[in-house]
């Protein structure tokens, strides 16, 4: 039965992709050739297209009023990196079973991709009981023993249990609250489920508002965001992506059940290579859409290219920003094979408990006092600008407070005077300020650096890395090296000329290749390039985010006696 291109897509399970449409009618279908991203072709009545896949291309927003488009709203078009932080109203509408929740929502092994719901009634299994209300995680959806089911988990007293729940589990489900705060284009891609509307609420501007933004001055409502998604497809004989909007006015008939979808190429993404296993490596392939970039290897990486994809590994990487006092601050992602070397630069410490944090076995920690501190006990030190100490170890100390005596932690210090040393405690949850003081001369490796101190560390570029070409690092005023991080990467080099091999990563870079029956050479890959790799301040954003998610948070400063 045919449907236009905009339901049928609406309906469609992301799971049960590829699909092969046949065109059945529409304004575009008179053999009229028109160009859409860069690519000039034509739908013809008949026609037959493969569908691999399909994203937001763009939201149409109107601002929202108790849940409801406001009447004096007028809609807008906003581009997927629109600035700003959101938060997701939860979701008024119940879902009837697990399969359509499963079907509506993105849930995958990302961060992104484990939502919650509770239902209004008990839940009995086999083992064990979920609660109405309770918080369920999904976590992913795979094949049980010959069924599908969804993999979650439910927190109870500080304690996992994780279960199992078919797809034809029925009832009434409800998205639970969720605090956390996302780009537009996170929302985009894992929080607008299938054929619904997303309310959002902004949470941050990131950037200062001017005339050309279509939102109000001062904004700080609700939206409701209406997706228009991007169809990609290929056609029979083209070896290019085409991509359609899906409110093309176009309908469409699903032939795949009578259609050889093998005679069509197979587009795949770095991350269905990255699944791949590692006895399939290396490979040959032909890029059939190009990354976007003039960062090597990324200005090489363009469409008709032949690579050799030579092997899968996860790889660390040290995410560093500059150290600037305005807004316009970049971001690196550096590899450990950086050849360059850096020198310290002095940290700053608002409390004295950030002092007990950094302080190194190695060397002591010298201080100057930045902000004065009246100590409210005479057994603890009152701090002056100016003072110098060198941080000794935290221990607890007896102070005498309203008539009782109580013990709190302190932190030991020397007070450096002009010709001795002066022994002297700081109480922990001192709110003062310091600055360190360098004695260091060393030049250091990255690798040296994440080894020998705690993170974040103040750094600039002593010796450049020469085998770079244009070592951007070199020339920030200075760098805070902020956390290391494991990310996935694939190692490539040209197929015409070998002669260097450059890591890719999987998660960030959109590229379509397909695999090429041919012979790789030799299975050895060349010299590897470095490549230190500026992300965007929305990729920092999500790096920071959630990669210390998997990392246990310091404990909290020790509070003033009360």
């Amino acid at each position: 039965m045919a449907s236009t291109l905009q339901k049928f897509i609406h309906s469609l399970d992301l799971r049960a992709l590829p699909r092969v449409l046949q065109i059945q009618s529409g304004i575009y279908c008179q053999d009229s050739v028109y160009e859409m991203f860069g690519n000039e072709f034509s739908l013809s009545t008949e026609e037959v297209i493969k569908v691999i896949g399909f994203k937001i291309n763009k939201l149409i927003a109107s601002i929202c009023e108790n849940n409801e488009v406001s009447q004096f709203s007028a809609k807008v078009e906003l581009p997927l990196n629109f600035p700003g932080l959101y938060k997701i109203v939860a979701d008024k509408t119940p879902y009837v079973s697990i399969e359509e929740i499963a079907r509506k929502v993105s849930i995958g092994p990302t961060r992104f991709g484990h939502p919650s719901f509770y239902s209004t009634e008990d839940i009995k299994l086999a083992n064990f009981t979920i609660k109405h209300d309770e918080q369920i995680t999904f976590n992913s959806v795979e094949e049980i023993h010959g069924m599908m089911a969804v993999n979650c988990v439910v927190v109870r007293n500080n304690q996992s249990h994780s279960f199992t729940l078919p797809l034809s589990q029925e009832g009434e489900f409800y998205e639970c609250e969720d605090d956390q705060i996302y780009t537009l284009k996170e929302i985009a891609v894992w929080k607008i489920p299938k054929g619904r509307n997303r309310i959002v609420k902004l949470s941050n501007t990131l950037h200062t508002w001017d005339s050309s933004s279509p939102l109000p001055e001062n904004f700080d409502g609700c939206l409701i965001l209406m997706p228009v998604y991007e169809v990609q497809a290929v056609m029979k004989f083209r070896k290019d992506i085409i991509h359609i909007l899906s409110d093309l006015d176009v309908e469409v008939k699903d032939v795949t059940d009578c259609y050889d979808i093998s005679s069509f190429f197979q587009p795949l993404s770095l991350e269905d290579i990255f699944e791949r296993t590692s006895k399939e490596f290396p490979m040959v392939a032909e890029i059939m859409e190009g990354p976007s970039g003039n960062q090597k290897p990324y200005n090489l990486l363009s469409t008709g290219k032949e690579i050799v994809i030579y092997k899968k590994y996860q790889a660390a990487r040290v995410l560093a920003s500059e150290m600037r006092s305005d807004s316009s601050k970049r971001h690196y992602l550096i590899p450990m094979s950086y050849k360059g070397k850096f020198k310290r630069r002095p940290r700053e410490f608002p409390t004295a408990y950030d002092l007990e944090i950094v302080k190194n076995e190695k060397e002591n920690l010298h201080v100057v006092a930045t902000k004065a501190f009246t100590s409210p006990h005479k057994e603890l030190f009152s701090v002056s600008v100016g003072d110098q100490f060198l941080v000794q170890q935290c221990q607890t100390s007896e102070v005498l407070y309203e008539g009782r005596k109580k013990l709190i932690g302190v932190l030991a210090c020397e007070q450096i005077l002009s010709d001795s040393y002066k022994k002297v405690l700081l109480p922990m949850y001192m709110e003062g300020g310091f600055v360190e003081v360098i004695h260091d001369k060393k030049q250091y490796h990255v690798s040296e650096i994440c080894k020998e101190f705690h993170l974040p560390f103040n750094v600039k570029v002593s010796v450049r890395d020469l085998s770079i070409e244009k070592d951007v690092l070199a020339a920030a005023p200075g760098l805070q090296f902020e956390e290391e991080i494991t990310d996935s990467y694939l190692l490539i080099s040209s197929a015409s000329s070998p002669v260097e091999s450059w890591e890719i990563p999987v998660y960030r870079l959109n590229m379509l290749v397909r695999l090429l029956s041919k012979e790789v050479q030799t299975a050895a890959p060349p010299v590897t390039r470095t490549t230190v790799e500026e992300v965007s301040e929305e990729e920092y954003y999500m790096l920071r985010r959630y990669e210390n998610l998997t990392l246990h948070p310091p404990p909290r400063p020790p509070k003033k006696p009360t």
